[in-house]
This record gives structure tokens, C-alpha cells and sequence, in this order.
């Protein structure tokens, strides 16, 4: 009876995790074990995150895109929502760059701010890491019309 009134562990965690700093990193370490989350992890979860904010049209930059473009082409591949992203990852902080094409007539500064901080939630919520900073490139901006044709109008061989 004495095992069950001493359930130290989720005590700890729950006091770790809830510190008002936020980062919830007590999740991460216990002393039943280490929980180590990879940088693809987190670059996908930013990549998404990023990509849900209205006024992002893509993410990376002109030769990341291209070679996604190409990608996308290849039958059964999938896309990757990690492209135009690039991460570090400690043991209990994460540092995101994005790579963006924001479209035509959003406010870019407005735009960054809704990307940092819908990253910044996700990455804390899903993983536990700290968030230190999320850096943001704007590569270029979007017309509509810019889009690439998918069949050329005339072949030059036959």
C-alpha cells in the first residue's frame, strides 16, 4: 500500500512541466528514462506549422523549391514538409529558420509574427523543447499567374 502513496515521478514531471516558463522540458527527463526527440521531428512539425498561416505560399528557397517541384513529379513520392526548414535541437531548446514565399499583399511583418508564433506553439506543445528563436527568410513573393505551366504550350521535338 505505501508503493502507491508514493508516486514521486509524475509529481516531479508535472512540477517541472508547469514552472511558468513554459517549456515543459520536465516531460523530456524523468527517472524512468530519457525521451530524445530527432531534428527531422521537429523540422516537420515547424514545417507544417508554418505552412498552415494563411499568406505563406511555400517554403524554401528558388533551388529547395525546384527541387521539390521535381520531387513532387516522381509517381508515389510524397511531399516534404520539412523543405525550406532547418533546425537545432538540444536536449531541451530548439532553435527553427524558415525559408518562406509569402504571397502578393500580405504584410510581411504581420505574416512573420503569425509564423513565429504558431511554430513556437506547436514545436512547445507536441515536443516539450523550448523554442529560443525562429528566424525567418523571405526569399520571394508570390504573383498569381507566377505558377509554372504544367505541359510546355509547344514542343520543339517530335
Amino acid at each position: 500500500m505505501t508503493e502507491k502513496q508514493t508516486p514521486t515521478t509524475p509529481a516531479t514531471t508535472t512540477s517541472v512541466a508547469t514552472t511558468g516558463t513554459g517549456t515543459g522540458t520536465g516531460a523530456l527527463v524523468s527517472e524512468q528514462g530519457k525521451t530524445s526527440i530527432a531534428d527531422t521531428v521537429v523540422s516537420k512539425i515547424a514545417g507544417i506549422a508554418a505552412r498552415e498561416i494563411s499568406g505563406v505560399h511555400d517554403l524554401g528557397g528558388g533551388t529547395a523549391r525546384a527541387v521539390g517541384a521535381l520531387r513532387e513529379r516522381i509517381p508515389g513520392s510524397r511531399t516534404n514538409l520539412s523543405q525550406g526548414v532547418a533546425v537545432e535541437v538540444g536536449e531541451h531548446q530548439a532553435a527553427v529558420d524558415l525559408d518562406i514565399v509569402a504571397e502578393y499583399g500580405v504584410a510581411i511583418a504581420d505574416l512573420a509574427a503569425a509564423i513565429r508564433r504558431n511554430v513556437v506553439d506547436q514545436v512547445e506543445r507536441m515536443t516539450g523543447l523550448e523554442v529560443t528563436e525562429v528566424n525567418i527568410t523571405v526569399h520571394d513573393v508570390f504573383l498569381e499567374g507566377d505558377e509554372p505551366d504544367e505541359e510546355p504550350a509547344t514542343t520543339r521535338v517530335q
